[in-house]
C-alpha cells in the first residue's frame, strides 16, 4: 500500500534548478518534513502552514498543497518562496487573489537576471511564459508589479517589455516606456504612431535622450501635452527644423512658451521668432540667455524695460501711500501679529494695491520691488509663487491677480480641484528666484 508521506524524493527535477536561499531555522512547533503527510499538512494551524510555505526546504508536494490553501496568506507565502519550482508557476498564476498573482509576478521578474545561463534555460522559459501570462492579467496591480521590476532591467525579454509598453494603464506602461533599455527607436516610433492612448505619446516624449526622428514624430502630431513634455525634455534631440515648426505654432499654445525659451540651444532666428510671441516673465527669461546675439539682447532689454515701466494702478490716487509707506504699514501689522491671509484678502478687496504689495513682500520675505516687478510684468504665476512663499493659500492669490497685475477674469489662474496651488513647488520656487534675479542683473534690466 503506497504511503502518503511527503518525501524529498517527490521533488520534481525543475526545483533543483531554482535558486535556494540558506535554509531558515524551523520553529519547534512545525513537524519535521519527514513526518509530514498530505493529511496532516492540511490539519496544521494557519500560522504553521505559513511557516511551512516559507520554508526553503519544503518539498514540492507540500508546496503544491499549500498553493491551493484556503488562506490567502499561505498562498501568498508560497508565491514568495524561491524554492517553489516551475511546476507551481501556473498554479499560483491562476490564484483568485490579485495580490498573490502580483507577488509571483514580482518574484519571477526578479528571478530573470539569474536565469540567463544555458543550464537554467528551461526554468527561464517557464518563468518568461508565466510572466507573459501575467502581463495579460486583468488586474493593474499584477502588471504594475512586473513593470516596476523590469522597467530598467538590461536584457529583459523584448516581447515582455513591448507588451508592458503597450499597456492601456499608463501607470503600468510609462515607467517601461521612459526607462527600458530594451526598447529600440523603431519601438518608440511605433508607440507614437499607434499609441494605446494619448498618455503613451507623452511618456515617449519624456524618455531621456530620444532621437530627432522620434522628436519629429511627436511634433508632427496634435498631442499638445506630449509636445509640451517633449520641449521640456532637455535631453531630447530636437532638430532646428522641428523646433522652428513648433515655434511657428506656439502663438496658440501658451504652455509651450517657457519650455521653448528654456531649450539648451536656440538659433538666432528661433530667438527672434520667440521674442515676438512670449511676454512677461518668459520674455525676461529669454532676455537673460547667455547665447543671445548682441543686437537681439539689446532689443529684448529695451522691450523688457518698457514692460517694467511704472503705470497707473487702482491705488494711484492722491491719498494713496507710497510703496515705502505701505511697506512700513505692513511691517507694523506683522509686528502686531495682524499680517494674516485674511487681512491680505481684505486689503485686496478694498483695492489697496500698494498696501497689498507691502504686505505680500513682508510675508514672503522679499523686497517690495520683487512683488512690484511681478505686478508690472502681469505675471500671474509670479504672484501665485509669492503667495506660496508667504505661506498663504491659493485663496489669497485669487484677488491679488486682477488687483496687482490687472488681469481680466479669463486670464486669472484658479486653484486646483481641491484648492491646491496649480503650479509645482519647483516651478514656484523658480518663479520667485527669477523675479529676485531680475533686480540683481543691472546689465539687462533697468
Amino acid at each position: 500500500m503506497p504511503s502518503d508521506h511527503i518525501t524529498q524524493t517527490e521533488l520534481p527535477a525543475d526545483t533543483a534548478e531554482a535558486p535556494r536561499a540558506r535554509q531558515p531555522h524551523r520553529p519547534p512547533s512545525l513537524p519535521p518534513v519527514a513526518s509530514l503527510t498530505s493529511a496532516n499538512v492540511l490539519t496544521l494551524a494557519e500560522a504553521e502552514r505559513v511557516r511551512l510555505a516559507a520554508d526553503q526546504a519544503a518539498p514540492a508536494a507540500a508546496l503544491q498543497l499549500l498553493a491551493n490553501d484556503p488562506a490567502v496568506t499561505v498562498r501568498a507565502t508560497v508565491a514568495m518562496n524561491h524554492s517553489a519550482g516551475s511546476s507551481l508557476f501556473s498554479v499560483v498564476a491562476g490564484d483568485p487573489d490579485e495580490r498573490v498573482r502580483a507577488l509571483l509576478g514580482r518574484r519571477l521578474a526578479l528571478l530573470l537576471p539569474t536565469l540567463s545561463a544555458d543550464d537554467r534555460s528551461q526554468l527561464r522559459d517557464h518563468a518568461v511564459a508565466t510572466l507573459m501570462t501575467l502581463v495579460a492579467d486583468q488586474a493593474d496591480r499584477v502588471r504594475g508589479a512586473i513593470a516596476d521590476v523590469v522597467k530598467d532591467m538590461p536584457g529583459a525579454p523584448h516581447e515582455l517589455i513591448l507588451r508592458l509598453a503597450q499597456d492601456l494603464a499608463i501607470t503600468v506602461a510609462e515607467p517601461v516606456i521612459r526607462l527600458s533599455p530594451a526598447l529600440t527607436d523603431q519601438d518608440l516610433l511605433n508607440l507614437v504612431a499607434a499609441p494605446a492612448g494619448p498618455a503613451t505619446v507623452t511618456a515617449v516624449a519624456r524618455r531621456p535622450g530620444i532621437g530627432s526622428r522620434i522628436a519629429q514624430a511627436i511634433a508632427d502630431g496634435d498631442n499638445e501635452e506630449a509636445i509640451t513634455a517633449l520641449l521640456s525634455n532637455r535631453s531630447a534631440a530636437i532638430s532646428e527644423t522641428t523646433l522652428d515648426r513648433l515655434i511657428g505654432r506656439a502663438a496658440q499654445h501658451m504652455d509651450w512658451h517657457a519650455p521653448l525659451v528654456r531649450r539648451p540651444r536656440l538659433s538666432a532666428s528661433a530667438v527672434t521668432a520667440l521674442a515676438d510671441i512670449v511676454t512677461g516673465a518668459v520674455l525676461g527669461e529669454l532676455a537673460q540667455r547667455a547665447d543671445l546675439p548682441t543686437d537681439i539682447a539689446a532689443s529684448l532689454a529695451r522691450r523688457l524695460g518698457a514692460a517694467l515701466a511704472p503705470v497707473p494702478t487702482q491705488a494711484s490716487t492722491l491719498d494713496a501711500p507710497t510703496l515705502d509707506q505701505a511697506l512700513s504699514q505692513a511691517h507694523l501689522l506683522a509686528k502686531q501679529g495682524q499680517l494674516s491671509e485674511d487681512s491680505l484678502i481684505a486689503a485686496a478687496r478694498r483695492g489697496e494695491a500698494r498696501l497689498v504689495t507691502g504686505m505680500l513682500a513682508t510675508a514672503a520675505g522679499v523686497a517690495v520691488e520683487v512683488v512690484d516687478r511681478a505686478a508690472r510684468l502681469r505675471s500671474a504665476k509670479g504672484l501665485i509663487s509669492l503667495v506660496w512663499r508667504a505661506g498663504f493659500t491659493m485663496r489669497a492669490a485669487g484677488p491679488l491677480q486682477p488687483l496687482l497685475a490687472r488681469l481680466p477674469p479669463d486670464q486669472v489662474i484658479t486653484p486646483g480641484e481641491h484648492g491646491e496651488f496649480p503650479l509645482s513647488a519647483e516651478e514656484m520656487r523658480w518663479q520667485v528666484e527669477f523675479l529676485m534675479r531680475m533686480g540683481n542683473d543691472t546689465g539687462a534690466f533697468p
